[in-house]
């Protein structure tokens, strides 16, 4: 028994290791977040590209919206975490919690049930995909992995289930009415936005004047 776990924890560590060296230099086949969408929805709406084939606005929406400390922090950013912490033992819920780093790390090799251990093995990839990867492929990764619709992932196919155009473009209010859907793909709509919606467009907005792409 002892020998069969041995090599099943040898087989699953190689693996995790392969992957991070593999998403080094490509996009996942597929990802558990994935299956899940097309179990739910009935399709997988995917169109993995290049970062030079996003354009700019798309990036500093995301950041501006999801994470202005991203090319500054190590993967984590210790006073969002703080701050979450603090509205919780309130009772509130405080979203800024997790970096774009590890929304990667859960959207490429991990699932969004919320876990003590899923908190530990997103903890752990983060840290490895920050220095085995860098900024760049991590953004890239983020931005073709990541929920944006109801069986839609990544910002090609977003682009084009929305306005009809490649993600390279998008205009400036585009690129922010996606990224404010962000916090919850499933329920927003940028074809039938909401007042929220547009709110937090104008907000994403006004904040991608302040981000610096590297």
């Amino acid at each position: 028994m002892w020998k069969l776990l041995k090599k099943l924890l040898w087989i699953i560590f190689w693996a995790n290791v392969l992957g991070i060296l593999l998403g080094r230099f490509f996009n996942p086949p597929v990802t558990i977040t994935q299956i899940e969408g097309f179990l739910e929805y009935g399709k997988l709406d995917r169109d993995y590209i290049s970062s030079e084939e996003m354009g700019t606005h798309i990036k500093k929406a995301v950041i501006a919206a999801e994470d202005q400390k991203f090319y500054s922090h190590n993967g984590f950013d210790y006073q969002a975490i703080e701050k979450a912490l603090e509205n919780n033992e309130k009772g509130k819920k405080l979203r800024g919690g997790s970096t774009i780093s590890q929304q990667t790390a859960k959207n490429v090799f991990l699932w969004q049930e919320r876990s003590y251990l899923r908190k530990v093995l997103e903890a752990f990839y983060t840290f490895v995909i920050e220095y085995a990867w860098g900024k760049n492929i991590i953004l890239e990764r983020y931005l073709n992995s990541i929920e944006m619709g109801q069986g839609v992932f990544g910002i090609e196919a977003a682009s084009h289930y929305y306005y009809g155009k490649k993600a390279s473009n998008l205009t400036r209010a585009q690129a922010a009415m996606i990224a404010a859907v962000l916090p919850s793909p499933k329920k927003y709509d940028p074809k039938n936005p909401s007042s929220y919606l547009r709110k937090r467009q104008q907000w994403i907005l006004r904040q991608m004047k302040y981000v610096q792409l590297k």
